[in-house]
């Protein structure tokens, strides 16, 4: 399993986490309180932070989602062969059905990527094993700037023009 589909629980375990004291919203130098949170997920290195609330436990949870899709786009794993119940449960017919501010996206936008690479970086055949449409899965991407990016440096090292 991916670690951005793990339960919230299960992924906090895997993390380090630390606060830290930043200036409140607004940028006063004065009173600056520990409300900043920084994750580290221990298995992979990787790390998001955030500190624009003034609540900390507001601040942890922006934290995990920034994690959920640093490790959605950045780490791979070897997915399996049928879409997993969530990607069936999200998709009817060749079409895909998540907001980008809904818990599921980065679950899903992991699972996509990870079919993308297994498919060689062709999304037309990742989107064909996750039996949705190639326009449904780089709608999905294009969620998230950074997945889209690398979708497109690998159609660009293939000869192929970027996807928007």
């Amino acid at each position: 399993m991916h670690p951005a589909q793990l339960p919230l629980a299960t992924l906090l375990a895997d993390c380090d986490e630390r606060r830290l004291r930043r200036s409140g919203p607004g940028g006063q130098h004065r009173n600056k309180v520990e409300t900043a949170v920084v994750l580290l997920h221990r298995p992979t290195g990787l790390s998001a932070e955030a500190n624009e609330r003034r609540s900390q436990q507001q601040n942890r949870m922006v934290a995990v989602r920034r994690l959920r899709l640093r490790l959605a786009v950045e780490h791979r794993a070897v997915p399996a062969d049928e879409p997993t119940p969530l990607w069936r449960q999200r998709s009817a017919g060749r079409k895909l059905s998540v907001s980008v501010e809904h818990d599921d996206y980065p679950a899903l936008l992991a699972e996509a990527l990870d079919h993308i690479a297994r498919a060689g970086g062709d999304e037309a055949l990742a989107a064909e094993q996750l039996a949705v449409s190639r326009t449904q899965l780089v709608r999905l991407l294009s969620g998230e700037p950074a997945a889209l990016n690398q979708l497109n440096a690998g159609r660009a090292a293939r000869g192929l023009g970027p996807l928007r």
